[in-house]
């Protein structure tokens, strides 16, 4: 019922029908679960989130399964016209380059990736100009967004298909067998963009809000405060309306992470979250359609400043805390690993049945 609602919102037939398709948890598997883990040769609740996401992924996929299996990262790539107000950390022809170096598999979540043997998907969904290397999939919307601080990042249209892009996505790779995505961006000046987009979903002041990005000095980092907050002002978005919001403000690497979430979701598979960019994109799925959030599973905390503000909006824990503030999907390798040892504990411990240890202590426990 709470996403129908949120689908009045939408005029995308296609959206509506993939948030609808988004069913909640299966709490009958979730009982079952807790209540195995519960007679598992330990204090109760001693695991701590290790539990908990056991039981979440039996409410996804019916059953826990022995692991999340094949897992890829999706990785929308795109470029942000706010970067003509001079906040970029980098030039924005980094954009095109990591874009396939990603490919190549030698950037930070290349690297991490291979060391827990995900897959890494590679999106081009409006770089300034089209990448042509194999492995760089062509979703492209539109060359860039515009600059938010004088006009709006893209049409209305243009964000809903930005959506739709990351939604086909991830429903893609459901369909060749995918069991869990992460999701992942690139693209110089998304911090600016996402943290006009949390202010504007949230009410927060953009100022407090508004960190060093990929590595701004204080001068650019007080231009960059006066950017966003020229931003809002232009834009009056109204935080009701997500998709608003998102063509007004956000960018199209922002939508396409947002779709891919709902994607996920509406596939019955678990999507993992990076950092600050993918926390605001995954706002605005659940802001689009509330039941999407119990597929989701935060990673880290990033060291923007907006970060956990983002998360406590979501009402999600992200578990790691690594001073991480790469972006690129880097969290999410980390958290399959945590998913994985959940899965573990679930089958490979004892009962104490199994182990054969009468519980009757923890009684005492219990009092």
């Amino acid at each position: 019922m709470k996403n129908r609602a949120a689908c009045a919102m939408i005029s995308s037939m296609e959206i509506q029908n993939t948030i609808l398709r988004i069913a909640p948890l299966d709490e009958a598997a979730m009982a079952a679960a807790q209540a195995r883990l519960d007679a598992l040769v330990k204090p109760p609740g001693s695991l701590g989130d290790l539990e908990r996401y056991a039981v979440r992924l039996a409410g996804i996929y019916g059953q826990v399964p022995q692991a999340t299996g094949r897992r890829a990262i999706l990785v929308f790539s795109a470029d942000n016209g706010v970067c003509a107000e001079g906040i970029g950390s980098a030039p924005q022809s980094v954009t095109a380059a990591q874009t396939v170096n990603f490919v190549r598999g030698v950037t930070g979540v290349g690297a991490l990736a291979g060391a827990t043997n995900t897959e890494v998907w590679v999106a081009d969904v409006g770089m300034l100009a089209p990448v042509r290397y194999p492995g760089v999939r062509n979703l492209r919307v539109r060359a860039g967004t515009g600059n938010i601080r004088v006009e709006d990042a893209m049409t209305r249209q243009e964000a809903k298909t930005a959506v739709l892009a990351g939604m086909r996505l991830a429903r893609e790779a459901a369909a060749a067998g995918v069991r869990a995505i992460g999701v992942g961006e690139m693209g110089i000046g998304n911090t600016t963009t996402s943290t006009a987009v949390l202010s504007a979903l949230t009410g927060e002041d953009s100022d407090r809000l508004t960190g060093m990005g990929g590595g701004l000095g204080e001068r650019l980092q007080a231009v960059k405060r006066a950017v966003i907050r020229d931003a809002l002002a232009r834009a009056q978005a109204d935080a009701s309306d997500v998709m608003g919001v998102l063509s007004k403000l956000g960018g199209l690497d922002i939508c396409a992470m947002a779709g891919a979430y709902l994607g996920a979701a509406s596939a019955r598979i678990p999507a993992v979250i990076d950092g600050y960019i993918g926390c605001v994109a995954a706002l605005a799925a659940v802001r689009l359609a509330p039941e999407a959030k119990a597929y989701l599973f935060a990673s880290h905390v990033s060291e923007e400043p907006g970060a956990a503000l983002a998360l406590e909006a979501l009402g999600l824990e992200a578990p790691l805390r690594l001073r991480l503030r790469l972006g690129e999907g880097s969290g999410c390798p980390l958290l399959f690993s945590l998913l994985d040892a959940a899965c573990a504990v679930y089958h490979k411990m004892a009962t104490f049945e199994e182990a054969r240890i009468d519980p009757g202590y923890l009684e005492k426990l219990k009092r």
